[in-house]
């Protein structure tokens, strides 16, 4: 009944909320990322400017909450919520985000657009229960009850900081109680919107200038110069200096390993792992556009997104290659950047479905290949040259763990200290660069840097 009143009510999902509903309900439905189905709703939408930033919130902020929105609704609603029909379940999310975190719209608007998106999609009786839930809350949302942290700590950061149990239980294992508790929230904060400054085209200086005469408030990057951290999010890409290639947007943890990595111009560097929101560009900006890069990526559809960008940028020293690292054949190259796939748990703040979509298995499947990608990428390195292995999570086993397996198991590679290329801060007691966002405000990323000895 539900996909056919959907198919006959498409139109029905309109205005910001009917459009996060539907947006919601595919997230629930497939494996197709929060970010990939939003960008493409803003692209093809006729919603405005500030329509867009509200649907970009909602959207966001249902996901980056849904721990704690499905607590309460689960504690109002009678009967097992979860077995609810999607419809109704994510107007209810929708309308409850808004009342819990949305203090310019009202209480009652947030509940009487959702009663009537239900009324008009599921019919009278819905829209009754809807609205029976909702109210009940609002009333009560001042006396939620949440379980008991002396009793129970990892259901209470669970369902109040909307994290997965298993992931708040290994995090209070590792990191204690306190520390746990910083991370949980800094994973929550509305994620900041940092700028990587293209080199080849302008200088930070520059840029700096520019930035101030449109009135754009930003902060410096804590760790590198050509990073600046915006104050609001803004639909940056329609400014003209974007289409002239001046900048991408880009969290200042990119930067830190291809810093680590250290390419110099007139060298031969591969970037085993090279996607469109990767690091190629940084990479060709410490080159100055001089020697030679070659990048693997296995998927057509990217490397066309890649080219585009890279021309935007006026990158001259790139080559995209359509390959799997696995059938690539080179060797002698000067540096080798190993970005590997990863479970991009150092990424919560800005991807707030990743911790929705993982587990433990996760973690134990993708460690082999990321294995295999490191131990690939340091076939290709010349003696004497180096190689960073990075990945954008904060877990011990898609880390230091691979990088330290591959030192035990190939003697002639060595692991050089990251210490004298930044703050004692940003690094572990390995030697390795290891961020995380409530330490740092900037993304969870791991960097290693590896040396093939003569």
């Amino acid at each position: 009944m539900e996909t056919i009143t959907e198919q006959t009510g498409l139109n029905l999902y309109q205005g910001v909320r009917g459009i996060a509903v539907k947006l919601l309900n595919r997230v629930d439905r497939t494996d197709a990322y929060l970010d990939k189905l939003l960008n493409i709703e803003i692209k093809n939408s006729e919603l405005t400017g500030s329509e867009k930033a509200l649907l970009f919130e909602i959207v966001h902020g249902v996901t980056r909450w849904l721990g704690r929105i499905d607590w309460i609704l689960n504690g109002f609603y009678k009967g097992q919520f979860s077995k609810c029909i999607s419809n109704v379940k994510n107007a209810m999310r929708v309308a409850l985000y808004q009342i819990l975190f949305v203090d310019k719209i009202h209480d009652n608007e947030a509940i009487g657009e959702a009663v009537e998106f239900v009324r008009k999609l599921q019919g009278q009786k819905p829209a009754e229960l809807t609205a029976m839930v909702l109210r009940n809350i609002a009333r009560n949302k001042d006396a939620i009850r949440y379980p008991n942290p002396e009793e129970d700590i990892v259901g209470f950061y669970s369902a109040y900081y909307s994290h997965p149990s298993w992931l708040v239980k290994r995090w209070i294992n590792r990191f204690g109680k306190e520390e746990a508790e910083k991370l949980l929230i800094a994973n929550n904060n509305k994620p900041s919107m940092t700028l990587h400054v293209n080199t080849l085209k302008t200088s930070p200086e520059e840029f700096k200038n520019l930035l101030q005469s449109v009135d754009l408030k930003f902060n410096e990057g804590k760790y590198l110069k050509n990073f600046f951290k915006l104050a609001n999010l803004t639909n940056i890409s329609a400014w003209e200096y974007y289409a002239k290639g001046y900048f991408t947007v880009q969290d200042e943890s990119c930067g830190l390993p291809v810093h680590l990595l250290d390419p110099k111009p007139g060298m031969k560097v591969l970037d085993l792992c090279s996607t469109p929101e990767g690091k190629t560009p940084n990479i060709a900006a410490m080159m100055n556009n001089e020697g030679q890069i070659i990048c693997l990526d296995r998927f057509e559809s990217r490397v066309k997104i890649q080219k585009k960008n890279l021309d935007r940028l006026g990158i001259k020293n790139a080559r995209i290659e359509i390959k799997d690292p696995n059938e690539y054949d080179g060797s002698d190259f000067d540096r080798v950047l190993v970005d590997a796939p990863s479970t991009g748990l150092g990424m919560l703040n800005k991807k707030p479905d990743i911790k929705w979509r993982r587990d433990l298995g996760d973690i134990r499947k993708i460690v082999n290949i990321q294995y295999g990608l490191l131990e690939r990428g340091a076939g290709f390195l010349k003696r004497g040259g180096f190689l960073v292995y990075t990945t954008s999570s904060t877990e011990p086993e898609e880390n230091f763990e691979i990088v330290k397996k591959f030192l035990d198991l190939n003697q002639e590679f060595k692991l050089v200290n990251a210490s004298d290329s930044f703050p004692k801060e940003l690094i572990d007691r390995y030697g390795c660069v290891q961020t995380f966002p409530h330490n740092h405000f900037i993304d969870g990323v791991f960097a290693a840097k590896i040396i093939r000895e003569n």
